[in-house]
């Protein structure tokens, strides 16, 4: 009994680790590399962060950084892919199983997404996509795990579809939870709101969404001095060794002036008038 449950450790291990292998192609990959170009990368590294968003399962690139955009531009309007207006449940989840609505296509139209299709990596993904979704995402992490490190079929399929399924929840709270509960010091306007449940989840900062709706274009999605962000870390660590470059950072002193501007007109609203914050 004691062996199995070891091994069944094992496997959600080594899920783990592919997940978070994963996570790193989606927070430094598809959002802020290729969504918000809060960064630049040379070639081998956007050819490592694809594979990792591949492994993800979210969609391809293009898909993903254009839904995205959509998102920061409508935000919480019909033309938002999950607008948090709708509820919980589709702003989770519910906007993957129904039809989009009309503004999201109409509007979407309008946002560029031309720089993504010049980049042959991303091409590359989206002309394969289905293939490489099916070896990376579903393939090979199972088969890894039987064939490699001689766990069952069976520890090997439920290890790294859970490792999938945490996955892709911890992705949609960043759109539900970080768009519902948590208070909004940049922004009290908008419905992006911290998260720190959301950051510790996401692997550290993305659940700063107030943030990042004010300054989308910061690599490390957190204020200064925030220590638990190791996905900046890891861009930080490309960047000395010339794998990433023209980092994007917003000065501190341009964070607390948008601070405080955002309390004094906090302040400016009638009591009955301020919007309700989450704690």
């Amino acid at each position: 009994m004691s062996s199995e449950i070891c091994e069944s450790e094992r496997v959600q291990t080594r899920g783990f680790f592919y997940g978070y292998l994963s996570g790193i192609g989606v927070t430094c990959g598809a959002h802020r590399l290729w969504s918000h170009r809060s960064y630049k990368a040379k070639r081998p590294l956007r050819i490592a962060l694809m594979i990792m968003h591949t492994m993800a399962g979210q969609n391809d690139l293009y898909t993903w950084c254009r839904d995205h955009r959509i998102h920061h531009k409508f935000s919480e309007t019909d033309a938002d892919p999950h607008n948090s207006n709708r509820g919980f449940f589709f702003t989770h989840v519910g906007w993957l199983l129904t039809k989009k609505h009309p503004d999201v296509i109409l509007k979407g139209k309008t946002v560029d997404c031309s720089d993504l299709l010049r980049d042959p990596v991303v091409r590359f993904q989206r002309k394969y996509y289905t293939y490489m979704y099916l070896f990376w995402c579903i393939f090979l992490p199972i088969w890894f795990c039987h064939t490699i490190l001689g766990h069952t079929w069976g520890d090997s399929f439920i290890g790294m579809y859970g490792r999938y399924i945490v996955s892709l929840h911890v992705t949609w709270f960043v759109n539900s939870a970080a768009h519902m509960f948590g208070d909004r010091p940049f922004n009290g306007k908008i419905a992006a709101r911290e998260n720190q449940m959301v950051s510790f989840a996401a692997w550290g900062s993305e659940g700063f969404h107030n943030y990042h709706h004010v300054f989308p274009w910061d690599y490390a999605i957190s204020e200064h001095g925030w220590k638990f962000n190791p996905m900046k870390y890891k861009i930080d660590l490309c960047a000395k060794y010339g794998l990433a470059y023209d980092l994007k950072r917003p000065s501190p002193d341009l964070i607390e002036k948008v601070k405080e501007n955002s309390l004094k007109q906090a302040n400016n609203i009638h009591p009955y008038e301020k919007p309700h914050i989450f704690c």
